[in-house]
C-alpha cells in the first residue's frame, strides 16, 4: 500500500484524500439513516463489507425503508450498479494476475475515475488499489460509526451529511469542462437525467445520463482527426 502512495503525485493523493471524507460523511449517513429508520445494525454493516457500492446501498434501503420488498431492493442495486460492468474493462489491466477478485470487488466510479486519469501501467495501478483500499476501509469504518450514531439521531436527514459527497466530485469535475466536447456532453447528460426525475426511480435518471456520450465520441474523434 505504501509503494502505491509513493508512486502517485502529489494532487492525486489529495484528490483521493478529499473523496475518502466525503465518502466517510456518506457513509457515516447512509449507517445512521438505515439505523434510525428501524433496521438492525448489523444491515448495512453487512452490507458495506459485502456490497459496497454507496449509491445502490442507499437505493436498497431507501426501498426497504419506503415498504418495498427484497427482491425490488435487489433489483434497484443491481439496475445502479449495472455501469460497473463496462467500467470493469476500461481496468481490467490493473486486474490481471493475484488480487483479481479483490481488485473487482473494489471497482467503483472513484477508483476508476482516478485511474482513467493515469497513463502509465504502474501509475494507473497505483491510483487503483490506493484509492479504492483507501476508499474500502473509509466507508466501511464510517458506517458502523453512522450505525452506532443512528440509534441517537432521531433525524439524520436534518445533517444533509449526503449532500457532501457530490459536492466533492463536482469539484474535482469542474477542471475537465474546460474541454468543450466534455462540456456539452455533461450539460446534456444533466439535462437528460433532470428531465427523467420526476418520472423514474432514483437512480434511472443518472444511467439515463450517459445520453450525454453521444456528443463526446464525436467530438474525441474529430481531435484525433485533427491531431
Amino acid at each position: 500500500m505504501r509503494s502505491f502512495w509513493r508512486t502517485l503525485d502529489r494532487q492525486t493523493i489529495r484528490d483521493i484524500a478529499l473523496v475518502c471524507v466525503a465518502d466517510a460523511l456518506v457513509g457515516a449517513s447512509f449507517g445512521a439513516i438505515a439505523v434510525s429508520g428501524g433496521l438492525d445494525a448489523w444491515v448495512p454493516v453487512a452490507m458495506s463489507l459485502l456490497v459496497f457500492a454507496g449509491s445502490a446501498q442507499f437505493a436498497a434501503i431507501g426501498v426497504v425503508l419506503a415498504g418495498g420488498g427484497v427482491i425490488a431492493a435487489v433489483v434497484t442495486g443491481l439496475v445502479l450498479n449495472a455501469r460497473l460492468l463496462p467500467f470493469g474493462f476500461a481496468v481490467s489491466d490493473v486486474l490481471a494476475g493475484r488480487g483479481r477478485l479483490l481488485g473487482a470487488h473494489l471497482i467503483m466510479d472513484e477508483a476508476v475515475a482516478f485511474t482513467m486519469r493515469q497513463t502509465g501501467p504502474r501509475h494507473r495501478r497505483a491510483a487503483f488499489w490506493a484509492c479504492g483500499i483507501a476508499l474500502f476501509v473509509v466507508w466501511n469504518v464510517s458506517v458502523v460509526l453512522g450505525a452506532f450514531a443512528g440509534e441517537i439521531i432521531s433525524d439524520t436527514g436534518a445533517l444533509g451529511l449526503d449532500a457532501a459527497f457530490p459536492a466533492v466530485l463536482l469539484a474535482l469535475v469542474l477542471p475537465a469542462l474546460r474541454d468543450r466536447g466534455t462540456r456539452h456532453a455533461a450539460l446534456l447528460g444533466a439535462a437528460v437525467a433532470l428531465a427523467a426525475t420526476p418520472f423514474l426511480p432514483a437512480g434511472v435518471p443518472v444511467l439515463l445520463a450517459l445520453a450525454g456520450l453521444v456528443l463526446y465520441v464525436p467530438e474525441m474523434r474529430r481531435q484525433e482527426v485533427a491531431h
